[in-house]
């Protein structure tokens, strides 16, 4: 091989380098966090709180040996478990039931679909809450008909967009499912707030389920992470396949200190949050607003129609306020980054608006129309 110059190195290394703090201003993430106290947006893509000063401080301490993971997944196993058993693997074609409203179904680009060869069968809840074991008997598919594809999993989510679904009725839907040889996997991305919220212990509330998923991100704010608990043989393919796609990590000590700290010290927030979001929904009540879907934890649903305004023009004079609140549709989603300030700023804006309105000559209703939500009108002074 020829001989390499020093010169020669130095530039590729020069074109390899890349400074990701350059342009960065000074305090930069002490402004984005305040920005996130002030933020009620949770999109897919963009997940609250965001990870703290103290999280990374704690995490810098972790080991930097693979062992810190194997010992996060051991305490997970402890609180959900799940351990032992068998687990027979579902090939295509089979059907995922689901809430209508389920992330599986709405917002994981269908992956379902694309991972497994799966199709999803939605539906939606004949109380306007939650599944409920009438709801998954009249949507089930199984039996010798060959020209469907039968039921072969029943996947819940707890919470789901904030709502709890009761025990009870998780426990007759598991029961009557795995009488018909039928898998349940939940989708726990929230069910710290259900932990929180009912006192129930997590491994009473994923007892009924066969496979479930966790974030560390929602709710509890660590940098990454979600866990997939199950039977040890399911676990043993799951981990099969991610390697299949191409799937691992090394070094995980500052990423499994993190999700250490969220389990610590960020899930005893969370009766604070929902005890905001209460405070919030009573708030938004007392102006006139109507609620879609009450703060059962974490988020409130409302129309801006009721108070004759529009989500745009609540995210602009939102965005325009001296110190900015950050707004966007129909869903409010609290934190444990989320301050009393913010809440009571928003809270303000909404009254504010709400009056100038009424000025205008809006009137809400106070009747229904066939059961509906109100009809709301203008009228001319």
């Amino acid at each position: 091989m020829a001989q390499v110059s020093e010169a020669t190195r130095a530039k590729v290394a020069d074109e390899i380098r890349f400074d990701i703090l350059q342009g960065v201003p000074e305090g930069e993430n002490d402004l984005k966090r305040s920005q996130i106290a002030r933020t009620f947006i949770c999109l897919p893509h963009h997940i609250l709180p965001v990870p703290t000063k103290e999280m990374y401080s704690y995490a810098l301490q972790a080991s930097l040996g693979d062992d810190i993971s194997s010992a996060l997944e051991a305490h997970i196993a402890k609180i959900t478990g799940k351990r032992g058993g068998s687990f027979h693997a579902i090939r295509p074609p089979y059907t995922v039931l689901c809430d209508y409203r389920a992330h599986i179904f709405k917002y994981e680009a269908g992956g379902a679909g694309f991972h497994s060869g799966a199709a999803v069968t939605p539906v939606i809840p004949s109380n306007g809450h939650h599944l409920t074991l009438d709801d998954v008997q009249a949507n089930m598919v199984y039996g010798p008909e060959i020209a469907y594809a039968p039921t072969e999993v029943i996947a819940l989510e707890n919470t789901l967009n904030g709502t709890i679904i009761p025990q009870d009725e998780v426990i007759a839907i598991s029961e009557f499912a795995h009488s018909k040889g039928i898998k349940m996997h939940l989708d726990g991305a929230r069910i710290w707030h259900v932990a929180a919220e009912t006192g129930i212990s997590l491994k009473e509330l994923v007892e009924p389920f066969d496979t479930v998923s966790l974030c560390f991100s929602k709710g509890l704010g660590a940098p990454i992470g979600s866990c997939l608990v199950g039977t040890k043989e399911y676990i043993t393919r799951a981990r099969r396949i991610r390697k299949l796609f191409g799937g691992g990590m090394r070094q995980t000590g500052l990423l499994s200190g993190s999700v250490a700290y969220a389990l610590t010290y960020h899930f005893p927030l969370l009766p604070r949050v929902h005890a905001l979001a209460h405070k919030l929904e009573k708030s938004l009540e007392d102006i006139g607003v109507t609620i879609l879907s009450p703060a059962e934890t974490c988020m409130i649903f409302y129309d801006a129609g009721s108070i004759g305004t529009t989500y745009d023009e609540i995210a602009e004079r939102g965005a325009a306020l001296p110190e900015p609140l950050f707004l966007g549709g129909s869903r409010l989603v609290l934190h444990i980054q989320t301050t009393e300030a913010a809440v009571s700023d928003f809270t303000k804006l909404i009254a504010t608006i709400a009056e100038e309105k009424r000025k205008t000559g809006f009137v809400k209703p106070e009747v229904k129309v066939n059961g509906h939500q109100d009809v709301y009108v203008r009228r001319a002074h």
